[in-house]
């Protein structure tokens, strides 16, 4: 963040903003429209995609920008960023394909379609931020094997718990401690939760029932787990990770056995702890000398220490990770090979053979987390391409579904993709 500030400074005298594209108008993709066009200097969202437009250019409005303009094709947006303009389109192709476009934010949390727009921007030479962990859970390492192709950078945000706890774990690693067990603090799970349920704290928090729902029934959590776990070679120690409750992240020390701490790297949470919603990092040096400096820093007598952040800011953060990206060419957490831990789809119900799955947040499945070679072993089905699949068989309420329960609807690039994946690592 130190030197993304003063780098961002020198583009804005130098009357050189890096030029965003943000792909989604909900609330956070307006949220960090907000942030960027009122606070982050040497930057500029110069276009804005919505399936409705008019959300896209609510956007604008609530950032205070009023120059704004409808655009249909690739050379109308082009030229509105060379007049230093703004540009709203219902057509997400246009900011991928754009030539003056630095980066671009893919705020949708949709998987099918944030799949093949990640893909478009990827392909025409385009940095990628994503405030989707659904997708990078699902094909994040292939995405990045594209990516590393082209030469651009793929990311999750700062912001997100991933990349928070990426930034933390890269933080305690520079000072000489070895992170061996990163973690979320989760206030509360419960996999029975459904978009009724969660309809009155979506509408009082403007958000939408699935995604709320998403938040409560644990598929989110481990969807940002496994994005952790595929950027650090971390693993779950049982199928869900453990999830111990406590009052305070520094209890969390005293939750993990050592032979779990020190088996190569673990993934986990804690459950109802303060301060939340944030995350945590235990680290390990066993240097004497250092153990007293710790003991003086009141951090504990070791050789494991806790870090933790107490708070996590998506679209106040991500802005960060677009700077990262473009001035530095450094992501804020990417997956660095294949497929570590993936997110599968659990029945919340007794499920019927024919009936169609609603996908993540909805009424039919909450996800856990497991080892990709379990995952595999048992043929698993990744909650991501849950949606619209028929169910040939009936599933038993808490069953994990596998690949010979379901018939996969038809020519999804996000099933080619996660086909290819398999294949490749």
């Amino acid at each position: 963040m130190i030197i993304v500030d003063s780098a961002l400074k020198k583009r804005e005298a130098e009357n050189n903003p890096v030029k965003v594209g943000i792909i989604g108008a909900g609330y956070m993709g307006r949220g960090t429209v907000l942030t960027i066009e009122k606070s982050v200097p040497g930057m500029k969202v110069a276009a804005l995609y919505n399936r409705t437009i008019e959300k896209a250019e609510k956007g604008y409005e609530q950032a205070g920008v009023d120059n704004f303009r409808r655009v249909a094709t690739v050379d109308e947006l082009e030229s509105i960023v060379d007049e230093d303009g703004y540009a709203v389109t219902d057509n997400p192709y246009l900011l991928c394909e754009a030539r003056n476009l630095d980066v671009i934010i893919e705020a949708t949390g949709e998987i099918e379609f944030g799949t093949k727009v990640t893909l478009s921007a990827i392909e025409n030479g385009k940095h990628v931020v994503l405030m989707n962990a659904e997708l990078d859970a699902t094909i994040g390492p292939i995405l990045k094997k594209y990516a590393d192709e082209k030469g651009v950078v793929i990311t999750n945000a700062d912001g997100d718990q991933p990349g928070v706890l990426m930034n933390l774990m890269r933080f305690t690693e520079t000072i000489g401690y070895k992170p061996v067990l990163a973690g979320n603090i989760k206030g509360m799970i419960d996999h029975y939760r459904n978009p009724d349920t969660q309809k009155e704290f979506a509408r009082k928090h403007k958000q939408k029932p699935k995604m709320v729902t998403s938040f409560a029934d644990g598929t989110k959590i481990s969807m940002e787990m496994a994005v952790v776990a595929n950027a650090t070679g971390f693993r779950s120690d049982v199928r869900g990770m453990h999830g111990p409750k406590c009052s305070h992240a520094t209890e969390a020390i005293d939750l993990f056995s050592e032979k779990q701490l020190l088996g190569g790297g673990t993934i986990d949470y804690i459950l109802g702890a303060e301060p939340g919603p944030g995350v945590f990092v235990i680290a390990h040096n066993e240097n004497p000398v250092l153990q007293d400096y710790m003991a003086y820093f009141k951090m504990g007598d070791g050789p494991f220490y806790v870090f933790y952040v107490p708070y996590h800011l998506p679209h106040l953060e991500v802005p960060i990770t677009a700077a990262r990206a473009v001035l530095f060419g450094d992501a804020a957490i990417a997956p660095k090979g294949g497929p570590v831990c993936e997110v599968i789809a659990v029945a919340k119900k007794d499920l019927k053979k024919g009936e169609e799955l609603d996908g993540i947040g909805g009424f039919c499945c909450y996800s856990t987390i497991d080892n990709s070679e379990i995952a595999r072993k048992e043929n698993l089905l990744p909650m991501g391409l849950s949606v619209g699949a028929i169910l040939k068989n009936d599933v038993k309420k808490d069953s994990p579904l596998t690949f010979d329960d379901v018939k996969l609807p038809d020519d999804l690039v996000s099933v080619k993709m996660w086909e290819e994946q398999k294949i490749k690592f």
